[in-house]
């Protein structure tokens, strides 16, 4: 897919643009917080998000994910499987660290309302992992696969 560094982060700004879009009216909707956001409020946390999961995207989870998923699909040459692999790998640790920032903020906007840090932490991965997995592989990454193709990626043109 991306095979500059530009490209990269054009496909990596779409791709979590679209994915912390959809998961932050997910997960506003779990908190039962939708209609009682404000639209400055809710376009504020969503920013907040996207900013931090591109962060991630570009410096932690991203590098991390595609080494883990090449060393996984390393004797095979079938870009699907290449492509799962590492969207597989995205998810588990896009989900792994924003699930940390979003029991933060809810810690911070709501107070602790359990005595288990723990548990509170693997009941907001396991619904942002339940619900980001099949958003990624059946609509976000090939909508973004498709657009990326369509509108961003460069055409080299062949003078005869």
């Amino acid at each position: 897919m991306p095979t500059t560094k530009k490209e990269s982060i054009q496909f990596g700004f779409m791709m979590c643009f679209g994915m912390v879009f959809f998961m932050t009216i997910y997960n506003f909707y779990l908190n039962g917080m939708i209609g009682e956001l404000t639209l400055i409020e809710g376009i504020s946390d969503f920013l907040i998000g996207f900013a931090i999961a591109f962060i991630l995207d570009l410096f932690i989870v991203g590098p991390n994910a595609k080494k883990i998923a090449f060393k996984l699909t390393a004797k095979t040459t079938n870009k699907v499987y290449r492509i799962l692999s590492i969207s597989i790998c995205m998810v588990i640790g896009m989900a792994f660290f924003m699930s940390i920032y979003g029991l933060v903020t809810t810690y911070i906007h709501n107070g602790f309302t359990t005595s288990s840090i723990l548990s509170d932490y693997l009941s907001v991965f396991g619904k942002n992992f339940m619900m980001a997995l099949p958003l990624q592989i059946i609509i976000m990454g090939p909508l973004v696969r498709f657009l990326f193709v369509k509108y961003v990626k460069s055409t080299k043109v062949v003078s005869v």
